[in-house]
């Protein structure tokens, strides 16, 4: 399809760059302050159909369009000889094991948090899984890592990390910008107004549902916590979070 400006979503460039790491780690929230730093759109208006157009998602879409040398991609996936430029969203395991339960719950059903921990349903591995093969870098890719906590604790500093890696100058002023319409509020306003361009996920249901660091306190119950502590315990410790 070629012809029509659109490109098969595996057909990439050797510059082009990947943000990737494990489900719910931020990367919706990442895809949006890319799409207002790269693309100057304004994420708390740009319907969800226009981010994914700029940032795509290499697990839902199936074609994409270019708009410059370097092309931008959100993906899940483990270490891709493919993938030569890569920021890894790091988050914490067990928050994003939290935000995933949800996730998976509101598209099938209620999901057994105790076998979801132990790798039961996860894909495309667990958590440490992921973090370790990242790390591990096997294709030495040209990467960095943004940690989710981070990018809350100060958002321009990581915003401008980000724009480093990339090879783009943009003035505080305008990543600031960026920062202040990608706001929870304001995308958890966007989400209601405006739903998502993916129509299977339910309406009734809230994609961007909470955001917080170190949600896993209060919703992680301590038997699902033990069990993922005997697993990833080593890897948390090793990406600096601490053990409770």
């Amino acid at each position: 399809m070629a012809e029509n400006g659109l490109l098969p979503i595996k057909q990439s460039q050797p510059a082009d760059v990947f943000v990737c790491g494990f489900p719910r780690s931020g990367h919706t929230w990442f895809q949006s302050l890319l799409a207002g730093a790269v693309f100057g759109v304004d994420p708390g208006f740009a319907h969800d159909s226009i981010i994914q157009d700029l940032v795509p998602d290499v697990h839902y879409k199936r074609f994409y369009k270019r708009y410059g040398t370097t092309a931008y991609f959100k993906s899940h996936d483990l270490p891709d000889n493919r993938y030569r430029r890569v920021v890894y969203l790091l988050r914490d395991g067990r928050d994003a094991m939290v935000s995933y339960r949800h996730f998976l719950s509101a598209l099938q059903g209620q999901v057994d948090f105790s076998k979801l921990v132990r790798g039961i349903g996860v894909s495309p591995c667990q958590w440490h899984e992921h973090v370790e093969a990242w790390q591990a870098n096997p294709h030495g890719a040209e990467m960095i890592t943004i940690k989710y906590e981070d990018l809350h604790a100060a958002p321009l500093a990581e915003l401008r990390r980000f724009c480093t890696f990339a090879r783009i100058e943009r003035e505080d002023g305008h990543l600031e910008r960026v920062i202040a319409r990608s706001a929870f509020a304001v995308a958890r306003k966007k989400e209601q107004e405006q739903g998502w361009d993916n129509l299977a996920w339910p309406r009734d249901r809230a994609f961007i549902r909470r955001g917080q660091v170190g949600s896993y306190r209060d919703e992680m119950p301590a038997d699902v916590l033990a069990a993922f502590m005997e697993r990833a315990g080593p890897t948390l410790a090793k990406c600096g979070y601490p053990s409770s």
